[in-house]
């Protein structure tokens, strides 16, 4: 397995220098985006949005961190949700099967947080009917609001491993402010995970019905929040690991 994972991180050395493999990386996020490639997938029924390469990478990261707690800003249609809530599931399962002993699965503790400003009555209900419903817990109001980012503290005082995935409105202000709530929520060794990075390297008024865009993104928000606070560190081998992502420099790890 260790000469599989060294295999691995070399590839992953190479592809961080290959720059025509990365110029074709950006140009299919370029190109991929107005189509909205995202939309296309689904996650146990309910639409995604996200990228086949940041699935595999939240995958990854669960399995590795184990959270017992997931907090994500951004609901939509509730695919993430229940990703995540899904991956919590196999962690419940696999610490089940170590044990033998299945009793635990009945009480399990693990749950996935979504907080989101709108949430469509329709997409609420299909979330609730959903399989995975009892591992998911939903707030509904802005997730900068201070009543919100209480509710959520008190919350995860509850958890001992926590992982934040941030991927609602991608100003610069809004996610910077993000930033200031959630980071610290972080558990030493697991992620901050801050979607639409990508934005800062489309052209100005690409989004041509949206306030972001490049120096007002997501991306400009997390190299402000680097510079003002010590503790996360970008993780670059995710990055040269996807190449096609939609937060190029979002995946944060906090060491600290």
């Amino acid at each position: 397995m260790k000469k599989f994972e060294d295999e691995v991180g070399l590839r992953l050395q190479k592809n961080s220098i290959n720059q025509p493999l990365k110029e074709a990386a950006n140009a299919f996020m370029l190109e991929s985006t107005k189509p909205k490639y995202s939309y296309n997938f689904s996650w146990l029924g309910r639409p995604v949005i996200q990228y086949p390469q940041d699935i595999v990478a939240m995958q990854e990261l669960i399995w590795k961190i184990k959270p017992d707690l997931i907090i994500e800003t951004g609901i939509a249609h509730g695919g993430s949700l229940i990703l995540s809530a899904s991956m919590l599931a196999l962690l419940d399962l696999a610490d089940a099967e170590v044990a033998q002993d299945y009793s635990t699965l009945k009480k399990a503790k693990r749950k996935v947080l979504g907080i989101d400003i709108d949430i469509r009555e329709h997409n609420k209900k299909e979330i609730e009917s959903h399989p995975m419903a009892s591992r998911i817990i939903m707030l509904e109001g802005s997730s900068v609001d201070p009543t919100i980012i209480a509710d959520v503290k008190n919350l995860s005082k509850n958890y001992q491993k926590i992982l934040v995935c941030l991927d609602s409105n991608h100003t610069d202000e809004h996610v910077y402010a993000e930033l200031e709530a959630y980071a610290p929520m972080v558990s030493i060794g697991s992620y901050c995970v801050v979607f639409d990075t990508i934005v800062e390297y489309f052209p100005e008024n690409y989004y041509e019905d949206r306030l972001w865009g490049p120096k007002n993104s997501p991306k400009s928000a997390v190299d402000r929040f680097l510079q003002e606070h010590r503790g996360f560190n970008v993780d670059s081998a995710i990055d040269s690991q996807l190449l096609i992502s939609v937060a190029p420099g979002g995946y944060l790890k906090r060491h600290s």
